[in-house]
């Protein structure tokens, strides 16, 4: 796969689950992120070149969480390695400022938030 980031990825260790904001289905979990999009390990393909309002809520380091609600659309999905599974890129096209300043303060820590 031709990689064309132009955002470094943080890949998350933990367990953050993403649900669709709109009906509350579990879409799946974030496998890395970045100040412009994410990578979805999924059960499931989403519909292609699709737009979805996700959330999902980082861990911090003061043991407080930090729920985001953002607008992403669908850029790619690949077979994963794991059978039954797919990783799914998604770019973040709509977030609020608050968020916004959540994400890349989460973004600069250490692998703390991962427990």
């Amino acid at each position: 796969m031709n990689d064309n980031r132009r955002a470094l990825r943080k890949p998350i260790s933990g367990v953050v689950l993403v649900e669709n904001s709109l009906n509350g289905a579990a879409l799946g979990r974030i496998g890395n992120l970045s100040n412009t999009g994410l990578m979805l390990i999924a059960p499931r393909r989403l519909r292609e070149n699709a737009l979805f309002q996700i959330s999902f809520t980082l861990p911090g380091s003061d043991s407080r969480t930090h729920a985001l609600e953002i607008g992403v659309h669908e850029q790619w999905t690949s077979t994963a390695v794991t059978p039954g599974q797919f990783w799914i890129g998604l770019r973040i096209i709509d977030i609020s400022d608050a968020d916004q300043g959540v994400l890349d303060h989460w973004l600069k820590q250490p692998e703390y938030a991962l427990r």
